[in-house]
């Protein structure tokens, strides 16, 4: 009976307040993204993929730096569920430790740009003129750049490491949302309700901010969750590289480095990481496809 009067209070029509309208809309929306299956396949295997990560002290038996020189390269068993690599080390506990540092250098690059592109964007679409023509030109100029050429120069400038590669990436990935939320800022900058804001004497930063920023945030979302991928590839490219975190550091493009000689023989040591790369890559596909068909109204 409790479920049912909730579900009929999420979906009343005739909201009674601003907390039942925020959260009927929520409620909406899940039920919209349940009914696209390989999107609710994409956040089952990202949910998975970080509770694994978050929980790996519980779930390995071996420290992911733990070395048994007498078991090197030994293939899948019992006691080895992924097998081992060159110094001995077990594969499913450098894994799951690997989720941790590849997946916690994603969420820290999308904490650093998505606010930057958003607020820079905003103020770009918003204000115009030279202010606009300046910040777009910047927004050009990183965009001319392929993301993993100008992040390599950045980490060469620096010194290679995790949070070299955090930075780097952060640099060159915040463009696309800048421009993005440009585009959305120059839809609503004449919109009657902005008007009138502007008529009570709202001052511009406070539009932006308080107004347009989260009418730009449904699109802001999906494009981060399909850019999710390509940050994931670019994480791991640099520790493939020697550019990001350094041996023997669990890190999935490191992993691939280190044992990238072994392709042929023993299979299992590279590809691991390959598959646990491919996956999460392709579950934020699935989640950022689906997403896009529940946010974007011109999708529906």
């Amino acid at each position: 009976m409790t479920s049912f009067v909730s579900r009929a209070w999420l979906l009343d029509e005739t909201p009674t307040t601003r907390r039942q309208a925020v959260w009927g809309q929520r409620y909406r929306l899940w039920l919209g993204l349940r009914t696209n299956p390989l999107a609710m396949v994409g956040l089952m295997i990202i949910v998975s993929v970080l509770l694994l990560s978050l929980a790996a002290p519980l779930l390995t038996p071996y420290s992911p730096g733990f070395q048994d020189l007498s078991n090197r390269l030994a293939a899948p068993s019992v006691q080895h569920w992924l097998g081992t690599d060159e110094l001995g080390r077990d594969v499913y506990s450098r894994i799951l430790y690997g989720g941790r540092t590849t997946l916690g250098m994603v969420i820290a690059v999308v904490t650093i740009t998505a606010p930057i592109g958003l607020l820079v964007g905003c103020i770009a679409g918003y204000i115009g003129g030279w202010l606009d023509k300046i910040l777009m030109r910047l927004t050009d100029i990183f965009l001319s750049f392929p993301r993993l050429v100008l992040a390599l120069a950045f980490v060469a400038a620096l010194k290679p490491g995790v949070e070299s590669a955090i930075l780097a990436i952060a640099l060159t990935a915040w463009p696309p949302y800048a421009r993005l939320a440009r585009a959305e800022t120059m839809q609503y900058r004449y919109s009657d309700f902005i008007a009138a804001n502007r008529l009570t004497g709202a001052t511009p930063m406070r539009i932006i901010l308080r107004h347009i920023m989260p009418l730009c945030l449904p699109s802001l979302i999906v494009r981060i969750t399909l850019d999710m991928s390509s940050i994931i590839i670019t994480a791991a490219s640099l520790g493939f590289l020697g550019m990001g975190a350094q041996p023997p550091s669990p890190e999935w493009g490191t992993m691939i480095a280190t044992a990238r000689r072994f392709l042929f023989t023993e299979w299992w040591v590279p590809l691991m990481p390959c598959i646990a790369i491919f996956l999460t890559s392709l579950a934020f596909n699935f989640l950022g496809d689906g997403l896009r068909d529940v946010l974007d109204p011109k999708e529906r």
